[in-house]
């Protein structure tokens, strides 16, 4: 304690004095930062990602939605009625646009590690403390892309987690292809894209999960498909519960046509629905 006092009270004398002699600029604005710290980002632009609201979501797994439309009674959307995407809960910060968009790219891109902590900080807002997890599972790299990359932003953002959360970080699952891109795939091609992507890692098929509740962890969530495939393997290797946190989820609502996001039209289509 008396270390990380010390050590605070010296970056507050010398930091302004530091930021002079090796000057650097904000990543996000590109404004000129007066402290040094290990996160090239301005507080201004790690205080601005905003919590995504949606009037209309799915109850399950929170996918945002126009209007009423696609949920049924009990709130839920197509697919989360149909079961295709296996877990019980998804917990995501912020829509992935801006600059929540940009702080991810930082993170996974261009590799800048410390970004894993303010941004699982995100992730731990909208996280409820009542829920227990006995695992932290990070969403795996196939080992050419972790090669490639050198890191697993996943994994990192999973670490955070863990450590806030008082819970063990498992690598409970392993990638065994390489997956074509799932942009500009539909639903069902994305999920057929993944199907066997995913399967147990060797200690953890034979009853190691069995009966936990598992908090599976990845940086982004587009559909959903990456997700639910890693869930299904979670639950047939015996987890009782699959959860997913993600830092940000694409707004499928921003790449509509304006005139289809008009209030007219929303209301039309929740009364539609009732």
């Amino acid at each position: 304690m008396a270390r990380q006092v010390a050590a605070k009270g010296i970056r507050g004398l010398f930091g302004p004095l530091l930021a002079l002699v090796f000057p650097d600029d904000c990543r996000v604005c590109g404004e000129a930062l007066n402290t040094v710290s290990r996160i090239p980002v301005c507080n201004g632009c790690l205080r601005e990602p905003q919590p995504q609201h949606a009037e209309y979501a799915c109850s399950t797994c929170r996918m945002p939605f126009v209007n009423s439309f696609p949920l049924d009674e009990a709130g839920r959307c197509s697919l989360c009625r149909l079961g295709l995407l296996n877990f019980g809960a998804v917990y995501t910060y912020g829509s992935y646009e801006g600059t929540l968009r940009t702080l991810v790219h930082l993170l996974k891109f261009e590799r800048i590690h410390t970004l894993a902590r303010p941004l699982s900080a995100l992730m731990l807002r909208v996280l409820p403390r009542e829920q227990r997890f006995d695992f932290i599972v990070p969403v795996p790299l196939h080992w050419r892309r972790r090669r490639q990359r050198g890191f697993n932003q996943a994994e990192l953002l999973a670490k955070e987690i863990a450590r806030r959360w008082n819970a063990p970080v498992a690598h409970a699952l392993r990638r065994t292809r390489a997956t074509a891109p799932q942009s500009g795939l539909t639903n069902a091609k994305r999920r057929a894209n993944l199907r066997g992507a995913f399967v147990p890692a060797s200690k953890f098929a034979k009853g190691a999960l069995r009966g936990a509740r598992v908090l599976l962890v990845d940086d982004v969530i587009t559909t959903g498909a990456s997700a639910a495939a890693c869930a299904a393997v979670l639950k047939r290797a015996g987890a009782a519960h699959v959860a997913v946190a993600a830092v940000a989820r694409t707004d499928r609502r921003l790449a509509l046509p304006e005139f289809v996001l008009s209030p007219a039209l929303s209301t039309a289509g929740a009364g539609g629905n009732s």
